[in-house]
């Protein structure tokens, strides 16, 4: 007898979203991921551009994960990039950051499913030293703090990546994101210097590392990875 499909749902932000076709080359992680993952599981991404916790919940793309979620699947949780800035229509107090994230938790146990927590992948960021800085140091430990308090699976994304910028350098790491100069892509005629938007390349690497995240938890789900032929 052959045991029940698994779903892996994403929900986040741009970073981790499916990219239109016009705004091509940028690819989120969440594309790869997928890929990685052998045919007896199925990716749901419901990851949006610009969406914080707040926002994701208020516009209701929670309530049919939620709907949906049976017993054996994962739902994946990476926010921040958005909740965290104050200038943001989309920012999300600290308090209530760390509310949402608890409320992703317990309704997706409540299910049966398995929530995996994920910190914000870094931005591009290097100081005058060449070392890549913290961009999401707050909302990070937020996420952190909120695995360790209800015995949540964690990919620390934002300390992977940061130390493959590290391993890069400042010029290297270029290629992660979407920079390109001007007529190099009919969908950015004049240029695009973007140091949170992965390029294809970048995007493969990411999720790459939240392969890796998740090898290292005791999770089913890290069997069904297919073998990276990058």
């Amino acid at each position: 007898m052959s045991s029940a499909p698994t779903t892996v749902y994403l929900i986040g932000d741009s970073t981790a979203a499916e990219k239109t076709p016009s705004e091509r080359p940028e690819t989120g992680w969440g594309t790869p991921f997928a890929e990685r993952l052998g045919e007896s599981v199925t990716v749901e991404n419901h990851a949006r551009n610009g969406r914080s916790t707040r926002t994701f919940l208020e516009e209701g793309r929670w309530a049919p994960v939620v709907r949906a979620l049976t017993e054996g699947d994962y739902v994946f949780v990476q926010f921040g990039h958005n909740d965290e800035v104050p200038s943001k229509d989309q920012y999300t107090t600290e308090a209530a950051f760390v509310a949402n994230l608890e409320q992703f938790v317990e309704e997706t146990r409540q299910q049966g499913a398995t929530p995996v927590l994920l910190t914000p992948i870094a931005r591009r960021h290097f100081d005058e030293d060449g070392v890549p800085q913290d961009t999401h140091r707050d909302y990070a430990e937020l996420t952190r703090r909120v695995a360790r308090e209800r015995e949540v699976p964690l990919v620390d994304a934002d300390q992977r990546s940061r130390s493959l910028l590290s391993e890069l350098g400042a010029e290297e790491s270029k290629s992660l994101y979407n920079h390109l100069s001007p007529g190099e892509h009919p969908n950015y005629p004049d240029g695009v210097t973007d140091d949170t938007h992965f390029s294809e390349y970048g995007a493969r690497r990411m999720a790459e590392l939240v392969v890796e995240g998740v090898a290292e938890l005791d999770l089913d789900l890290a069997a069904s990875f297919d073998r990276d032929d990058r």
